[in-house]
């Protein structure tokens, strides 16, 4: 039997079972998988934590150094966000240039960090016009069975909330002080299976799914951002839910960031 054909049964035994509410790994509709965070996994970062979303990985490290500020923003600090889909995690991952997945979970996850001004630039100004903080997130996704936005996000805000600022080491300060956290933004996604919506979509899921929805939402009740994919429609409804679903499950991983960070 060709893998197209295997592919094609896989998809429609996941959509007979999306429409009794039930899923291949015996989750239901609205069931994240088993989720865990580890903060500080790697010393020499700043920051770092590594998620695990069932067989899902992220590991995100932080790295502050002293840079210039942009033109126009002369008294602000830098953030830039970049995530590699690493070859070893999953054999649709391929060396080379970044793939149009990584750009898309760098962007998404980047994009919910600035829009919940998870950290204030301002205060990473030094000298304004002449020397800031720059800070460095780098997501690695270790691991690939779906969902990686999502553990993308979750492993970026619980290592910026583990973060130290190194004044020591670059010469700017007598003591090392811990990068402020203003808000932690959560993304969570959902994929349309027929006429269900699952939350947190296994790697079989997203190929089987015919729409994908993330939503960011924050600790102060609001929607900091949305990422819409794939090429199947979301009703007014089916957003106003996803969106209801999003706040209880973002409020859930937010408290688990704050019993695993610092």
């Amino acid at each position: 039997m060709s893998e197209e054909v295997t592919a094609e049964i896989l998809q429609t035994h996941i959509l007979d079972l999306a429409a009794e509410g039930r899923r291949l790994d015996g989750r239901g509709p609205d069931e994240y998988r088993k989720v865990s965070i580890e903060p500080g996994f790697v010393v020499t970062a700043d920051g770092s934590a590594l998620v695990r979303l069932g067989e899902t990985m992220a590991l995100a490290g932080i790295k502050l150094e002293v840079g210039k500020p942009f033109p126009d923003t002369p008294n602000a600090g830098v953030l830039t966000t970049n995530a590699e889909l690493i070859p070893l995690s999953s054999p649709t991952f391929e060396p080379g240039p970044p793939q149009p997945g990584a750009i898309e979970v760098s962007r998404v996850v980047d994009r919910a960090i600035r829009a919940a001004e998870t950290v204030d630039l301002t205060a990473l100004c030094v000298t304004p016009a002449e020397k800031c903080w720059t800070c460095f997130v780098d997501v690695h996704i270790l691991g690939h069975d779906g969902n990686l936005i999502d553990a993308a996000l979750l492993a970026s805000v619980a290592a910026l909330s583990g973060a130290t600022i190194p004044l020591k080491r670059f010469g700017v300060g007598e003591a090392d002080r811990p990068l402020e956290i203003h808000h932690r933004p959560i993304e969570c996604t959902f994929v349309r299976l027929g006429d269900t919506i699952v939350v947190d979509p296994t790697f079989d899921e997203e190929h089987a799914a015919q729409g994908r929805l993330t939503v960011a939402t924050d600790e102060i009740g609001r929607v900091v951002a949305m990422q819409k994919g794939l090429v199947g429609a979301f009703s007014p409804d089916d957003i106003k839910s996803v969106v209801r679903r999003a706040f209880v499950h973002g409020d859930r991983l937010r408290a688990m960031i704050g019993r695993n960070g610092r």
